[in-house]
Protein backbone atom coordinates (compact mmCIF):
# COMPACT_ATOMS: atom_id res chain seq x y z
CA UNK A 1 0.00 0.00 0.00
CA UNK A 2 2.84 2.52 0.96
CA UNK A 3 4.27 2.24 -2.89
CA UNK A 4 0.65 2.44 -4.18
CA UNK A 5 0.07 5.92 -2.39
CA UNK A 6 3.77 6.57 -3.11
CA UNK A 7 3.28 6.42 -7.28
CA UNK A 8 -0.29 8.30 -7.04
CA UNK A 9 1.66 11.07 -5.21
CA UNK A 10 4.05 11.05 -7.73
CA UNK A 11 1.35 10.96 -10.45
CA UNK A 12 -0.30 13.92 -8.81
CA UNK A 13 2.79 15.78 -8.37
CA UNK A 14 3.86 14.90 -12.60
CA UNK A 15 0.40 15.73 -14.08
CA UNK A 16 0.16 19.01 -11.88
CA UNK A 17 3.66 20.13 -12.46
CA UNK A 18 2.88 19.34 -16.47
CA UNK A 19 -0.45 21.38 -16.36
CA UNK A 20 0.94 24.32 -14.57
CA UNK A 21 3.65 24.65 -17.68
CA UNK A 22 3.53 27.78 -19.48
CA UNK A 23 1.57 27.37 -22.55
CA UNK A 24 3.81 28.44 -25.54
CA UNK A 25 1.83 31.44 -26.75
CA UNK A 26 4.29 34.38 -29.06
CA UNK A 27 4.05 37.64 -28.12
CA UNK A 28 4.43 40.47 -29.78
CA UNK A 29 7.72 41.89 -30.63
CA UNK A 30 8.82 45.69 -28.88
CA UNK A 31 11.21 47.50 -30.58
CA UNK A 32 14.10 49.35 -28.73
CA UNK A 33 12.26 52.51 -29.81
CA UNK A 34 8.27 51.42 -28.47
CA UNK A 35 7.57 50.17 -32.28
CA UNK A 36 5.68 47.03 -32.36
CA UNK A 37 6.45 43.81 -34.63
CA UNK A 38 4.72 40.66 -35.42
CA UNK A 39 6.91 37.64 -33.32
CA UNK A 40 6.10 35.61 -37.14
CA UNK A 41 4.66 37.70 -39.55
CA UNK A 42 2.17 36.51 -41.58
CA UNK A 43 2.59 34.56 -44.26
CA UNK A 44 1.11 35.40 -48.15
CA UNK A 45 0.12 31.61 -49.28
CA UNK A 46 -1.16 33.20 -52.64
CA UNK A 47 -1.65 35.80 -55.13
CA UNK A 48 -4.25 35.21 -58.13
CA UNK A 49 -6.47 36.10 -60.66
CA UNK A 50 -9.36 34.43 -62.92
CA UNK A 51 -8.74 36.20 -65.71
CA UNK A 52 -4.89 36.42 -67.12
CA UNK A 53 -5.75 38.11 -70.48
CA UNK A 54 -4.45 41.51 -71.41
CA UNK A 55 -6.92 44.57 -71.31
CA UNK A 56 -9.80 42.34 -68.93
CA UNK A 57 -12.11 45.14 -67.33
CA UNK A 58 -13.20 44.85 -63.86
CA UNK A 59 -10.58 41.98 -63.02
CA UNK A 60 -10.32 40.60 -59.34
CA UNK A 61 -6.40 40.48 -57.77
CA UNK A 62 -6.53 37.63 -54.97
CA UNK A 63 -4.23 38.18 -52.06
CA UNK A 64 -4.68 35.59 -49.56
CA UNK A 65 -2.65 35.86 -46.15
CA UNK A 66 -2.23 33.26 -43.34
CA UNK A 67 -1.88 35.01 -39.92
CA UNK A 68 0.00 32.33 -37.74
CA UNK A 69 -1.12 31.24 -34.42
CA UNK A 70 2.31 32.47 -33.01
CA UNK A 71 2.00 36.21 -34.73
CA UNK A 72 1.90 37.70 -31.39
CA UNK A 73 -0.71 40.59 -32.88
CA UNK A 74 -3.10 40.75 -34.68
CA UNK A 75 -2.98 41.95 -38.28
CA UNK A 76 -4.12 45.29 -38.92
CA UNK A 77 -3.01 46.87 -42.36
CA UNK A 78 -1.69 45.67 -45.65
CA UNK A 79 -0.04 47.67 -48.22
CA UNK A 80 0.00 46.26 -52.24
CA UNK A 81 3.32 47.83 -53.79
CA UNK A 82 3.47 47.41 -57.65
CA UNK A 83 7.63 46.94 -57.99
CA UNK A 84 7.09 45.64 -61.96
CA UNK A 85 5.21 45.74 -64.92
CA UNK A 86 5.25 47.74 -68.22
CA UNK A 87 2.42 49.91 -66.94
CA UNK A 88 1.12 51.27 -63.45
CA UNK A 89 -2.44 48.85 -63.02
CA UNK A 90 -5.16 50.94 -61.13
CA UNK A 91 -7.45 49.93 -59.07
CA UNK A 92 -11.08 50.76 -57.75
CA UNK A 93 -10.77 51.36 -54.26
CA UNK A 94 -14.40 51.61 -53.70
CA UNK A 95 -14.48 48.16 -54.68
CA UNK A 96 -11.74 46.36 -52.68
CA UNK A 97 -13.48 43.95 -50.22
CA UNK A 98 -12.06 40.86 -48.09
CA UNK A 99 -13.24 38.20 -46.47
CA UNK A 100 -12.18 34.83 -44.12
CA UNK A 101 -10.55 31.95 -45.74
CA UNK A 102 -9.18 31.74 -49.76
CA UNK A 103 -10.47 32.53 -53.31
CA UNK A 104 -11.79 29.02 -53.34
CA UNK A 105 -13.36 28.72 -49.85
CA UNK A 106 -14.77 32.12 -48.62
CA UNK A 107 -15.96 32.58 -45.03
CA UNK A 108 -17.14 35.48 -44.03
CA UNK A 109 -16.78 39.06 -45.45
CA UNK A 110 -14.81 41.31 -43.54
CA UNK A 111 -15.33 45.17 -42.99
CA UNK A 112 -12.66 47.35 -44.04
CA UNK A 113 -11.57 50.74 -42.27
CA UNK A 114 -9.81 52.57 -44.94
CA UNK A 115 -8.53 51.49 -48.68
CA UNK A 116 -6.01 54.24 -49.72
CA UNK A 117 -3.82 54.63 -53.08
CA UNK A 118 -0.74 56.19 -53.97
CA UNK A 119 -0.12 56.63 -57.29
CA UNK A 120 3.45 58.15 -57.14
CA UNK A 121 4.37 54.65 -55.32
CA UNK A 122 2.15 52.36 -56.74
CA UNK A 123 0.67 51.29 -53.73
CA UNK A 124 -2.54 50.61 -52.40
CA UNK A 125 -3.33 50.25 -48.41
CA UNK A 126 -6.04 47.87 -46.98
CA UNK A 127 -6.72 48.97 -43.24
CA UNK A 128 -9.46 45.83 -41.71
CA UNK A 129 -11.84 47.29 -39.18
CA UNK A 130 -11.43 44.81 -36.60
CA UNK A 131 -7.65 43.66 -36.59
CA UNK A 132 -7.49 40.10 -37.98
CA UNK A 133 -6.54 37.62 -34.98
CA UNK A 134 -3.82 35.35 -35.23
CA UNK A 135 -4.66 32.15 -36.09
CA UNK A 136 -6.94 33.28 -39.38
CA UNK A 137 -6.82 33.12 -43.04
CA UNK A 138 -7.76 36.49 -44.82
CA UNK A 139 -8.25 37.21 -48.53
CA UNK A 140 -8.31 40.49 -50.00
CA UNK A 141 -9.69 41.22 -53.42
CA UNK A 142 -8.21 43.94 -55.30
CA UNK A 143 -10.78 45.13 -58.00
CA UNK A 144 -8.96 46.59 -61.27
CA UNK A 145 -10.62 49.05 -63.49
CA UNK A 146 -8.58 46.90 -66.48
CA UNK A 147 -5.96 44.25 -67.05
CA UNK A 148 -2.78 45.82 -67.99
CA UNK A 149 -2.81 47.07 -71.96
CA UNK A 150 0.41 45.16 -72.32
CA UNK A 151 1.08 41.61 -71.51
CA UNK A 152 4.16 40.26 -69.12
CA UNK A 153 4.91 40.28 -65.48
CA UNK A 154 3.55 42.25 -62.71
CA UNK A 155 5.39 41.70 -59.58
CA UNK A 156 3.54 43.34 -56.28
CA UNK A 157 5.25 43.60 -53.01
CA UNK A 158 2.97 42.74 -50.05
CA UNK A 159 3.70 44.28 -46.46
CA UNK A 160 1.73 43.83 -43.33
CA UNK A 161 1.35 45.55 -40.06
CA UNK A 162 0.67 44.84 -36.74
CA UNK A 163 -2.30 46.58 -34.65
CA UNK A 164 -1.06 49.24 -32.60
CA UNK A 165 0.32 53.03 -32.82
CA UNK A 166 3.54 52.51 -33.61
CA UNK A 167 3.94 49.39 -35.95
CA UNK A 168 6.95 48.44 -38.72
CA UNK A 169 5.33 46.36 -41.64
CA UNK A 170 7.11 43.26 -42.17
CA UNK A 171 7.23 42.21 -46.10
CA UNK A 172 5.64 38.77 -46.37
CA UNK A 173 6.78 37.92 -50.49
CA UNK A 174 6.16 38.94 -54.09
CA UNK A 175 2.44 38.54 -55.51
CA UNK A 176 3.15 37.39 -59.05
CA UNK A 177 0.97 37.93 -62.17
CA UNK A 178 1.45 36.72 -65.49
CA UNK A 179 -0.63 38.64 -68.50
CA UNK A 180 -1.21 37.33 -71.57
CA UNK A 181 -2.44 39.39 -75.10
CA UNK A 182 -3.67 38.13 -78.11
CA UNK A 183 -3.63 34.34 -78.77
CA UNK A 184 -2.02 33.61 -75.26
CA UNK A 185 1.37 34.38 -76.19
CA UNK A 186 3.85 37.31 -75.22
CA UNK A 187 4.74 39.37 -77.30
Amino acid sequence: MKYVNRFFSTLFVVSTGLYLLPHSVADAVTLSNGTIAFAEPPRLVSASTPYRDTSIPNTTYYFTLEVPATAGEPLQEVTFNQIQGSEDIEFNQKDTFAFEGTRNQQGSKLALKTVKGNDKQQTITVTFDTPIAPGKTVTIGLQTYENPFNDGVYLFDVKAFPSGEKTVGQSLGIGRFQFYGPMGTEN
